[in-house]
C-alpha cells in the first residue's frame, strides 16, 4: 500500500526528509511478492537475527487474524508484559504495522533499519514485505518488546513472518482470498496456512468446518515432519460452537468467535505467559483495531475485502442498526470476487456510490466491465441504488450527502484512503 501522508517543509537531514526517503524506496517493492524465507533470513542475519531472540505468537487465517492478533496482544498488555506487535496492511501510515506497547516504529527508526538494509534489499531484490518484516524484528527487539504478537501477511508456508519460532501459533477462519497465490480450493489454501505449525509448540485450529479442520491438522502434521521427522505438533481445535462470552469492545457478532480463537491461543501459552482470567477479560473490553465496525461519528469503516468479509459486515449492520439512509461508499481491488461482494452490501445498504481509491489505482477494478454489470436486466435485483463515480474526492463529496450513515468498505485502501482525506490517522 502506497503512503497517504507527506511531511511538510523538512530540511533534507531531517528526520521526516529521511522517513520520506524510506517509504518512497521500500513503497514502490509492494509490486513484487515473492515467496520464501531465504531473503528475509538473510536480512534478519545482517540485523543480528532478532527473531530468534525474542518469544512470539504467530497468527494466520484469512479472516479474523488481524482481530485475534490484537485481542491477544491486549490481554498479554494487561498481564504486565510489553508488547510487541507485527500486523499488516497498514491504513494510513506504515508505522501502524509496527508498535510496542501501543506505540508505533518512529520515523527515525524506520529511517535507520532502512539505510542499514538498502544495500543488501537491493543486491537481493528484496520485496517490500520482506525488509518490512526484517525491520520489525529489528524494531520491536530494539525497543525491549517481552513477547511479539505476529500476524502473517500472505499464506503462511512462505510467508516472510514463517521465520519465526513461537510459542504457540493459530489459525482463524479459512476463506476464499488470494486465489492466484494460495490455491482456488478451501483445500488448497488451508494447506498454505497449516505451515505455521512447528514441532512442539501447541497450534490452535479456529476453523469450525470439520472438513477443513482435518486438512489443517493432517497439513500441520506434514509441516513438522518436514522439519524434524520425528517432530510432533501440539494440535488444539476449539470446538466449532466455542464463543467467548464475556466482555468485548470489537462489535459484531464474528468478533465472539475472533475473541474465542484468541483465548485459546493465550490458554496455549507457557504458564509462565499465560494472562489469567481478569487481564484477559480487561485486555478484550478495551482493545480496539481500527477500519473493523469502527464508528466515527456518522461514517462507519469496516475492511471488509472478500465475499466472507462482506458476510460477516452484513449481518453485524443487521444487528448494529445505523441511522438510515445506510450510504456506502465502495471501492474493491480488481484481483476479489466483487459482483457476489456487491450482492452481499444490496442486502443492507440504501444508496451506494461505487470508486476508486486512490492508493488503489494499480489494482483497479475493470470500470467498463463493472457498468456494463450495473446495467445487466438479469443481474440479482438490487435494494441499493448504485452510482459509478470514478473520481475520488466527487465520490466522497457525493456519498455524504442527505447520508445517516456512510459505511466505507472493499478494502484496506478505501478505508485508509478515506481516513486520510478526511483527517483520521491510526498513529
Amino acid at each position: 500500500m502506497t503512503p497517504r501522508t507527506r511531511p511538510g517543509p523538512a530540511d533534507a537531514d531531517s528526520v521526516s526528509a529521511r522517513y520520506r526517503r524510506a517509504v518512497d524506496f521500500l513503497f514502490p517493492r509492494t509490486t513484487t511478492i515473492k515467496f520464501g524465507l531465504d531473503r528475509t533470513e538473510r536480512l534478519l542475519a545482517r540485523l543480528g537475527d532478532p527473531h530468534r531472540v525474542l518469544p512470539t505468537i504467530h497468527v494466520g487465517g484469512t479472516n479474523g487474524k488481524g482481530s485475534v492478533t490484537t485481542l491477544v496482544a491486549a490481554a498479554l498488555a494487561a498481564a504486565g508484559w510489553r508488547v510487541g506487535v507485527y500486523t499488516s496492511p497498514h491504513l494510513v501510515d506504515f508505522r501502524e504495522r509496527i508498535t510496542v506497547a501501543g506505540a508505533p516504529i518512529g520515523e527515525a527508526a524506520v529511517a535507520t533499519w532502512t539505510e542499514l538494509l538498502r544495500d543488501e534489499i537491493e543486491a537481493m531484490g528484496a520485496t517490500f514485505f520482506e525488509a518490512a518484516t526484517a525491520i520489525a524484528f529489528a524494531d520491536l527487539a530494539a525497543r525491549g518488546a517481552e513477547i511479539a504478537v505476529i500476524e502473517v501477511g500472505l499464506g503462511g508456508r512462505l510467508d516472510s513472518t514463517n521465520v519465526v519460532r513461537p510459542l504457540v501459533s493459530g489459525v482463524t477462519k479459512i476463506a476464499m482470498d488470494h486465489q492466484k497465490y494460495l490455491g482456488d480450493t478451501l483445500e488448497a489454501i488451508a494447506r498454505e496456512k497449516a505451515w505455521i505449525a512447528k514441532p512442539g509448540v501447541p497450534f490452535v485450529i479456529g476453523e469450525r468446518d470439520p472438513a477443513v479442520v482435518a486438512i489443517l491438522k493432517e497439513e500441520a502434521r506434514r509441516a513438522v515432519r518436514t522439519v524434524d521427522p520425528t517432530g510432533r505438533v501440539d494440535l488444539r481445535v476449539l470446538p466449532p460452537d466455542y464463543e467467548w462470552a464475556g466482555p468485548l469492545r470489537l462489535a459484531g457478532a464474528h468478533q465472539r468467535r475472533n475473541a474465542a480463537v484468541a483465548h485459546g491461543i493465550l490458554m496455549a501459552l507457557p504458564p509462565r505467559y499465560r494472562p489469567g482470567p481478569a487481564a484477559i477479560e480487561a485486555g478484550f473490553s478495551t482493545a480496539f483495531i481500527p477500519g473493523r465496525l469502527d464508528r466515527r461519528g456518522r461514517w462507519l469503516f469496516d475492511v471488509a475485502h472478500n465475499p466472507d468479509g462482506v458476510r460477516a459486515l452484513v449481518r453485524a449492520l443487521g444487528d448494529l442498526a445505523p441511522p438510515r439512509p445506510l450510504t456506502a461508499l465502495v471501492s474493491i481491488l480488481g484481483d476479489k470476487d466483487w459482483p457476489e461482494m456487491l450482492v452481499g452490501l444490496d442486502r443492507v445498504v440504501d444508496r451506494g456510490v461505487l470508486t476508486v481509491a486512490p492508493t488503489a489505482d494499480a489494482r483497479r477494478w475493470d470500470l467498463d466491465w463493472l457498468a456494463r454489470w450495473l446495467e445487466r436486466p438479469d443481474r440479482p435485483p438490487a435494494r441499493a441504488s448504485w452510482k459509478l463515480i470514478e473520481d475520488f474526492p466527487t465520490a466522497l463529496a457525493t456519498v455524504q450527502d442527505g447520508a445517516g450513515t456512510i459505511l466505507v468498505t472493499g478494502s484496506f485502501h478505501t478505508v485508509g484512503d478515506v481516513m486520510a482525506a478526511i483527517g483520521l490517522s491510526p498513529v
